[in-house]
């Protein structure tokens, strides 16, 4: 049995993932990071709960299921491995289910989710070619892109000026500004979700105060970046609970 010492060990190095799946899940940073510190509470009740022998990751998303009913059962499977890269068959094992039920949830995920949603998009990135990629995927899936901004200064103008109902936001802009800095300004004015795309994805997900819900890895897999773009809008629709 895995002492408290060794266990830390295994599951830190997945803490960031698991709360950027808690919040994705709930849509509120408060509420994931919650369901977080019960679990890390539960394990260092029971130590033992963690297999040695298992994969560290897989086990620590799969007790996180185990411990108690978690928010829409139907987009679990989607976010599990197109945004934390799970196999389908590693999300059968953290969901308990089969391989076949979860390609299933998934097909139907994304089937469900192009009908429902449709958004006005802001897309904050000095990088050309990844803000260009970013534009043909939004609009791809029916988003439309009101505008691209490379600096902070850029973002609150084209935001006043457009009212968006999703930033996309790099951390690092071109004249040296702060993606955080220019979100901070645009949500002064306009409550809408954001989604950050950042290689240093850690940085956000401590579980300190004032963190984003939804994150990005970059270079980034559009497959994750639509499953959180599809997460961050309906978190707004009627009838999305959090967990409380």
């Amino acid at each position: 049995m895995p002492d408290a010492l060794s266990m830390r060990g295994q599951i830190e190095p997945h803490l960031p993932h698991l709360r950027r799946y808690a919040r994705a899940l709930t849509g509120s940073q408060h509420c994931g990071d919650d369901l977080v510190r019960s679990l890390l509470q539960a394990l260092a009740d029971t130590p033992g709960a963690l297999s040695p022998d298992g994969n560290p990751r897989l086990e620590l998303f799969r007790l996180f299921h185990a411990g108690a009913p978690l928010p829409h059962a139907d987009r679990q499977a989607l976010l599990l491995t197109a945004v934390e890269g799970f196999g389908a068959a590693q999300a059968a094992q953290i969901l308990g289910q089969t391989k076949l039920q979860i390609e299933q949830a998934v097909t139907d995920a994304r089937a469900a989710i192009a009908d429902m949603i449709r958004s006005r998009v802001l897309i904050i990135e000095d990088e050309p070619m990844i803000a260009l990629h970013l534009e043909q995927m939004m609009e791809d899936v029916g988003h439309s892109v009101v505008a691209i901004a490379a600096t902070a200064r850029q973002a609150v103008y084209a935001a006043q000026a457009h009212a968006p109902d999703l930033l996309l936001v790099d951390i690092q802009l071109a004249d040296g500004s702060s993606g955080i800095e220019a979100v901070a300004s645009i949500l002064a004015h306009i409550d809408i979700p954001v989604i950050f795309i950042t290689a240093f994805p850690e940085r956000l997900l401590t579980g300190q105060p004032l963190e984003p819900a939804f994150v990005v890895n970059k270079p980034f897999d559009p497959d994750a970046v639509l499953a959180t773009v599809a997460q961050a809008l309906l978190a707004r629709l009627p009838g999305f609970a959090p967990a409380t």
